[in-house]
């Protein structure tokens, strides 16, 4: 059973990850073959960085998501905050409950009942056009603040509550006590979901295609509709620059977490010396 066990894991990391490592192989291959590599070359990489269209698709990308990572995390730092401290059962039940129907939503009822509410409000108001940079801000603020309230809340609970009223009985005002305390102490939690939030927003494709306007084109965008012709290997090359820098990313969120995890034991172990 054990080497059966085995046997499938591999079978199951090999469907998942030879794809990736395809792509990475062939994005460093002279010629445009998926099926032949006649030598190694970063051909494919300088042609990337001579393609205006994408390199411009790839800045409104990071701009578009950075711009929604800051706006969730501020924002979810703040609802999560402000869920955490509410004592009614219900009313947090009903709250959290309504938090997470972004994240379960399909991706195209979401985008679709987006689109709809911008154009509708877009008319209502007599704009020309109701689709922008700005509507896709705030749908990808939409469907990313909940993973950034999802990894807060944990880090809340798991506080000691004493050590905000410490600091406020030590003088502090209730906004010192919040950033001098319960900010560091909810630190790891605040860097995973931003990083969270970034990534989705990096890889959306559905509701960033409903909610896009004309004259701003994200990666994703751009890449579909180069399927419609052909897609040139410089993609290859571009889909292994984003792989690594996500990869550095979850390295970055993984290794928070550890060293948070790492500092609350250490305290355990004080307390009980002490």
């Amino acid at each position: 059973m054990k080497t059966a066990s085995k046997i499938y894991t591999a079978l199951i990391f090999a469907f998942l990850f030879a794809p990736i490592v395809i792509l990475l192989v062939f994005s460093f291959n002279e010629a445009r073959s998926l099926s032949v590599f006649s030598g190694f070359s970063l051909k494919w990489y300088r042609e990337l960085f001579r393609d205006q269209a994408t390199l411009e698709s790839v800045r409104n990308t990071l701009l578009l998501a950075v711009s929604s990572m800051a706006i969730s995390t501020v924002i979810g730092v703040a609802a999560a905050v402000g869920i955490d401290r509410l004592r009614n059962k219900w009313l947090k039940t009903a709250i959290k409950t309504a938090t997470d129907i972004p994240m379960t939503n399909p991706d195209i009822i979401t985008g679709i009942s987006l689109m709809l509410m911008f154009v509708f409000a877009g008319r209502l108001f007599g704009l020309a056009n109701s689709l922008s940079f700005w509507t896709m801000l705030i749908a990808h603020v939409t469907f990313c603040l909940p993973y950034v309230i999802l990894q807060v809340l944990p880090k809340l609970r798991q506080m000691d509550p004493a050590l905000p009223e410490a600091a406020l009985d030590l003088g502090c005002t209730p906004r010192q006590a919040f950033f001098k305390v319960t900010i560091p102490e909810i630190m790891p939690g605040i860097i995973t979901g931003a990083i969270m939030a970034f990534t989705m927003s990096l890889d959306d494709f559905v509701i960033s295609y409903f909610t896009s306007g004309a004259g701003f084109q994200t990666l994703p965008i751009r890449i579909y509709n180069m399927t419609k012709k052909t897609v040139t290997p410089k993609m290859y090359a571009l889909a292994t620059i984003i792989f690594f820098v996500i990869l550095a990313l979850l390295l970055v969120s993984n290794l928070t977490d550890d060293d948070a995890l790492r500092t609350r034991r250490e305290k355990k172990k004080n307390k009980v010396k002490g």
